[in-house]
This record gives structure tokens, sequence and C-alpha cells, in this order.
């Protein structure tokens, strides 16, 4: 009878463990299978914009957009000047069209000198910015106009002859208090004159008696020599 009853008991205990199991494997096909997404990376193939050359020892126009002087200025003090003619590429393509702002940075200042020298300004340009937007730096100098392709030669326009190795720089003594373009050795001792500021300059050797200062007025235009080479896209209108 005990043995019966053994059996009984493990019959119902082997039962019973096939039915958690029977559930557990239910259970585990009822669940959901979850797939991970796989992302797909696609690869932007981007325009490839063809750059234009302005070779190293090009001249351009530029305007002055603000007055500075030689009374007033202080190094690193910045300025504006606005392109008067366009800038083409070594291959004739424009690349800087008029009406794009070129940045100026002032690199030296002395101020005029009672009965002594007059007061001169040094300076140089480190960017240029398009209608569009696009800016660019750039290594530039100030230079003269070549008085044969100038368009004008009137009282806003400097002029004169770039003298080699010789920084050139705004000096005081031009037709009406303005300035002429000269080249100094050695900070500015005994500046070179190149031209004057208008037609009606004076007798410089009275003029720089008086100490007069450097004042390049707004409209005064000059010349930006190219010191490095710089590459850009050709320029385009925007359509409207």
């Amino acid at each position: 009878m005990r043995k019966i009853l053994n059996f009984r008991v493990l019959t119902a205990m082997l039962a019973m463990l096939l039915a958690f199991g029977a559930s557990e494997t239910m259970a585990q096909r009822k669940k959901p299978v979850i797939r991970k997404k796989t992302t797909v990376r696609k690869t932007v193939v981007r325009p490839t914009v063809k750059l234009y050359t302005v070779s190293s020892g090009t001249t351009f126009r530029v305007r002055m957009n603000n007055s500075i002087s030689s009374k007033t200025a202080r190094v690193g003090d910045t300025f504006t000047t606005t392109v008067t003619e366009p800038v083409y590429s070594s291959t004739g393509v424009i690349v800087i069209p008029t009406g794009s702002t070129v940045t100026g940075r002032v690199d030296s200042v002395i101020a005029a000198k009672k009965g002594g020298d007059p007061g001169q300004i040094g300076v140089r340009f480190t960017s240029v910015r398009l209608p569009s937007g696009t800016s660019r730096a750039i290594n530039g100098s100030l230079t003269d106009l070549d008085s044969k392709s100038a368009k004008s030669d009137n009282e806003s326009v400097a002029s004169g002859d770039k003298m080699k190795n010789r920084k050139i720089i705004f000096i005081g003594g031009g037709a009406g208090g303005g300035a002429v373009l000269g080249a100094a050795i050695g900070g500015g001792k005994g500046a070179l004159i190149g031209g004057i500021l208008g037609a009606a300059g004076g007798l410089l050797g009275e003029r720089f008696t008086k100490g007069e200062e450097a004042q390049v007025k707004s409209g005064t235009e000059f010349g930006v020599y190219l010191n490095q080479a710089v590459s850009m896209p050709q320029w385009k209108e925007p359509i409207n």
C-alpha cells in the first residue's frame, strides 16, 4: 500500500514538472521577437567648386569708406574700402566683383610734429568680402594707382610710383590737408614721395615744415597690392 502511495506522489510531482515546463515553453514562444533596426548611412557627395587664382603682384582699385587720420588713429584700428573695378583671375575670370569690401588694418601711426615731420599712417589689408557674403583672408599692401590705367585723376584719387623694396605709406601734405603716398625706410623718417593727392599739392617742402597730419578721407581711391596669391570661385551674379 505504501509503495502505491509513493508511486502516486512521484507521478503527481512529475506531472506538475511537465506542466510547468510546458507553460514556460509556451510563454517563451509567445514573446515577440524584437528586431534591431539597421541604420543605413547615406554618403553625401558635394559638388567640387572650381577655384581660380588671382596672382601675387596683382593690384586692384579700392575706395575708402571712412576717414582715418594720423592724429586719432591707433595701431590695430580697422577700416573698410570698396572695390571699384572687378578683379580677374590669371585666366580672365572675375572672382572679386565691384562692390566687394576689403578690410584694412592700421599697422603704424606717427602723429605730425610741430615744425617737424608730417603725420604718417602705415596700413595693410587682411580680408575681402564679396557681395554674396563669401570672404577670404588676403595679404595686401597699400600701393599707388598706375596713372596710365587710372580712370580718374582728381582730388579723391591717390597716385604715385611704386618703389621697390620700400613700404608705401600715407603721409601728410596732400591737397586740402589730405595725404600723399610715399615710401619710407625704417619707420618713415626721410620718406620719399611718390605722388600727391590731387593736382593742387603745392610745394611739398613747405608743407612738410608745417607738420601736417596724414588724413585719408572717405572717397579716396588707391591700390591694393597682393603680396600672396588668393584662390576663389568664379563670381556669378545671384539669381533673383
